[in-house]
C-alpha cells in the first residue's frame, strides 16, 4: 500500500493547498458526524476522527466548533453521502465519496468531470467487489515511538496491518474495527493526524508516470469540488 498512500497523500497536500476549499469540506465532514452519532467525540469515532483530520490540516478551534454546532441548528443543510463509481483514463478505477444537499447538481458535476477525462460513470455497485471499505488511522511517528509496541497494543483493536514508512504510521483495519482502533490510538497518546474510513483497491494496477499523471489531472478536478470528500484509485 506504500506507493498509493503516498500518491494518495501527495496529491491531497497539492490539491487542498488552498484553504478556502480544504475548511469548508472538513466542516462538512464534522457537521455530518456530529448529526450522525452526536456531539460527543469521546463517543462518537467518526466525529473524533473528523477533527483529528481537520487539527492535522490547522483548522481554527473555533471553525470546529462551529462545524459541530451546526449538526443541530435548524437553518443547517441536510447533507447526505453518496458515492460514484467509475473508470477513469487508462481503465483506472475510481471510487468518490461525497457529501451533497442536491443530488442531482452533484450527479451532474461528477458526470462531467468523468466524460471530459475520457472516463465514465457505473451503475452503483459496480466496483463494490474491487474496493474494500477499512479503517484507517495515521499517526506521527515520534521521537521516540517505538512501531513494534504500537503494533502489540493495537493487535486487539482491529489491527490487521501498521505501515512505517515516511513521517508518519498509518494502522489498517477492518471497517467494523474503527471505533476501536481509533480509540485505542488515542489511548495510546499517539498523535493521530488523521482517522477515517478509506476504500482499498483490493488489486492495484501498474501505471506509467505519464498516465499517473493525466489520472492525478483528473482526480484535481473532482477534489476541486465542494461535493466531493474524497476520492479512492487502484494505482499501485
Amino acid at each position: 500500500m506504500g506507493r498509493a498512500f503516498e500518491i494518495r497523500r501527495g496529491a491531497k497536500e497539492k490539491r487542498w493547498d488552498k484553504m478556502s476549499k480544504l475548511f469548508p469540506k472538513l466542516a462538512t465532514a464534522i457537521t455530518m458526524a456530529a448529526k450522525e452519532g452526536g456531539d460527543d467525540p469521546e463517543s462518537n469515532a467518526k466525529l473524533r476522527g473528523a477533527i483529528a483530520t481537520a487539527k492535522a490540516e490547522n483548522m481554527p478551534k473555533d471553525n470546529i466548533s462551529k462545524a459541530i454546532e451546526r449538526a443541530t441548528a435548524k437553518d443547517t443543510a441536510s447533507f447526505t453521502e453518496v458515492n460514484y463509481e467509475g473508470k477513469g483514463p487508462h481503465g483506472v478505477l475510481l471510487w468518490v465519496e461525497c457529501a451533497t444537499d442536491n443530488n442531482t447538481r452533484t450527479f451532474s458535476k461528477i458526470r462531467t468531470i468523468f466524460n471530459k477525462s475520457g472516463g465514465s460513470l457505473l451503475n452503483s455497485g459496480g466496483l463494490e467487489f474491487m474496493f474494500t471499505r477499512k479503517a484507517v488511522v495515521a499517526f506521527k511517528k515520534t521521537e521516540g515511538l517505538d512501531v513494534d509496541e504500537v503494533e502489540l497494543a493495537l493487535i486487539d483493536h482491529g489491527l490487521e496491518e501498521l505501515d512505517a514508512e515516511g513521517d508518519e504510521v498509518v494502522a489498517y483495519g477492518e471497517f467494523t474495527s474503527f471505533g476501536s482502533l481509533s480509540k485505542a490510538c488515542y489511548d495510546l497518546e499517539l498523535e493521530v493526524t488523521t482517522a477515517r474510513l478509506e476504500r482499498i483497491a483490493n488489486n492495484s494496477a501498474e501505471f506509467s508516470e505519464a498516465q499517473v499523471e493525466e489520472i492525478v489531472e483528473m482526480i484535481d478536478k473532482l477534489e476541486d469540488d465542494p461535493d466531493v470528500q474524497s476520492v479512492f484509485t487502484n494505482i499501485a
